[in-house]
């Protein structure tokens, strides 16, 4: 079964069709970039247009950058003010006429590492952590999801969320080496370890593949270890939600 699954992004809003056994790809992906209102009007008409550049007919999944909780938008990130208590399920499935699955971005990446990628079959307390503009967190305690765990919004010093300080967005506005920003990091993970003691941690996100970079600088006892699915889980994981709501 080849299913849609769309990942939404504060730049660019992808979609691609992905094998439901594999967990691959069966189509080109197809971005178009976030209109820059990012309002929830314009963002739902971007939404319909990549539905129907696909042609597509069936459940649709979607990774969606802020916490949702019963696909209702509980904070606005990045985005529009005007999508605080937006139900995202509902205005897409209306914008594209066919029924919708909507989870936290970082929760449909940790879908994709967790049923399709490196940390299947893992059981326990597993974090996948996603290194990008932001540090995207998705939780997984013996195979099931524990919704919206966004640790990267953990107060740190004078920073509101520690993301602002440790993520690769800080790295590059900073200018920083692998080197200092990987002890930034650690200090993100010492701080995650003491507060729920994961059994093991997955590195997403582009960051993730330059692991080699920065590995010496993680000392944590929690194993950690890159997820290698490149730029594509966020749509494999959108997938997996639709077929699993």
């Amino acid at each position: 079964m080849e299913v849609l699954g769309i990942d939404i992004g504060g730049s660019g809003m992808k979609g691609g069709l992905v094998d439901s056994i594999t967990g691959k790809l069966v189509s080109e992906r197809f971005r178009i970039p976030t209109p820059s209102s990012r309002n929830p009007e314009d963002m739902a008409q971007v939404f319909k247009e990549i539905v129907d550049h696909f042609n597509y007919q069936g459940p649709v999944g979607c990774g969606f950058p802020t916490l949702i909780k019963q696909g209702v938008c509980k904070t606005i990130g990045n985005l529009h003010k005007d999508w605080q208590h937006v139900n995202v399920k509902e205005l897409f499935s209306q914008a594209c006429g066919l029924p919708v699955t909507v989870i936290n971005d970082a929760d449909a990446a940790a879908y994709a590492v967790m049923n399709y990628g490196i940390g299947k079959g893992k059981s326990g307390l597993v974090l996948i952590i996603t290194i990008g503009t932001g540090l995207g967190s998705g939780a997984f305690f013996n195979g099931e999801l524990i919704p919206n765990f966004e640790l990267g919004q953990i107060p740190y010093k004078k920073y509101k969320k520690i993301e602002d300080w440790a993520a690769n967005s800080a790295m590059k506005r900073n200018n920083l080496s692998f080197k200092k920003w990987g002890k930034r990091f650690n200090t993100f993970l010492e701080l995650v370890e003491l507060l729920v003691c994961p059994d093991l941690i997955i590195l997403g996100g582009g960051t993730s593949d330059d692991f080699n970079q920065f590995k010496k600088r993680i000392t944590i006892e929690t194993p950690v270890i890159p997820a290698h699915m490149g730029n594509t889980a966020g749509i494999v994981g959108a997938a997996c939600a639709a077929l699993q709501s």
